[in-house]
């Protein structure tokens, strides 16, 4: 009864390859812009001294990043070498591991009681150097399941377009952001949390557009992809709080780092995802574009959940024996 389940999920899958998703060029025009503001966003709280900071309590951030950008790329490689999906829905994993921390992570962990300045310096840090962590990822790790599966066609990347497409949405974008924040200190204070929650607004209104415009594609395939993404956003929670836990971080920096790992900026992955100069549109990319998709919408839940759950319980010092 086992292989039969087992047999339909990944033929189902492999249906889910070949399905074109109804995004315009416009729509990706627009993608690219929301995250862009987004960044910018986010870029507006990072200030100098984030960085500062890093160099003078330097453990909790090589934590974070080892969990963001060694941890959780390898993990997923093992979830998708265990589960063996289709080889669009194995690259959507293992691409949504290999982005930076996710937008709304600094909110979210304000919201749970955890280290908020850690957070901030966290999403710089994984921002900054995914320039360079974002493609060798997900080249070494896909590149590794491609060369072990049958399943998994090898993809063709030009890793200096990919650097280029990184730094237009991501490099520009936090500069910007940074450089508006250290001039202007008293207007960015002022416009900071509206454009904040403008930036989440505004993604999750493209998110709906895009779910409205593939109406019937979601409705068929998603019972699927809940049960990948649910498994594949627990993993990076549970990694980026145990690790820490291990090493006797703070709790509340243990908080910290579960929600940078298991927010990932699945919003980046899009854009590179149908950027047909990245990857050709001959592709069949529908699996890798609903993980993607599906992932943006379900860690902002998890993310929330989670909050609300430390919310509620008092901060301790766990010591490991």
């Amino acid at each position: 009864m086992t292989n039969v389940l087992l047999f339909t999920l990944f033929k189902n899958l492999e249906q889910l390859d070949s399905v074109k998703l109804n995004f315009s060029q416009e729509g990706i025009t627009l993608m690219n812009i929301t995250i862009a503001f987004i960044m910018f966003g986010v870029a507006l709280g990072i200030k100098p001294e984030h960085f500062k900071n890093v160099f003078n309590h330097p453990k909790s951030v090589i934590v974070g990043l080892i969990s963001q950008y060694i941890l959780l790329p390898a993990a997923t490689f093992g979830l998708v070498w265990l589960i063996k999906p289709s080889p669009a829905v194995a690259l959507g994993m293992i691409l949504v591991a290999s982005c930076p921390g996710g937008n709304i992570s600094n909110f979210i962990s304000s919201l749970a009681k955890a280290n908020v300045a850690l957070s901030v310096s966290l999403t710089a840090i994984s921002t900054a150097v995914c320039i360079f962590m974002t493609p060798l990822n997900f080249a070494l790790w896909g590149g590794l399941y491609a060369k072990h599966s049958p399943l998994l066609v090898p993809i063709e990347i030009d890793p200096l377009q990919m650097f280029y497409t990184v730094i237009i949405l991501l490099g520009i974008p936090v500069i910007l952001g940074m450089l508006i924040g250290y001039k202007f200190p008293k207007t960015t204070a002022k416009i900071i949390k509206p454009i904040k929650w403008a930036s989440i607004f505004v993604f999750s209104g493209f998110v709906i557009g895009a779910f409205a415009a593939n109406y019937t594609h979601f409705i068929n395939y998603i019972s699927f992809i809940f049960v990948l993404v649910l498994l594949h956003n627990g993993t990076a929670l549970l990694i980026g709080y145990l690790f820490p836990l291990a090493l006797r971080l703070q709790q509340n920096d243990c908080r910290t780092i579960s929600i940078e790992t298991g927010i990932q900026n699945s919003g980046l992955g899009l854009a590179l995802i149908f950027n047909p100069k990245i990857f050709s549109p001959d592709l069949q990319l529908g699996g890798m574009a609903f993980i993607a998709a599906w992932w943006g919408i379900w860690h902002i839940i998890s993310g929330f959940i989670i909050a609300g759950i430390w919310s509620k319980r008092k901060l301790r010092d766990i010591k490991i024996q």
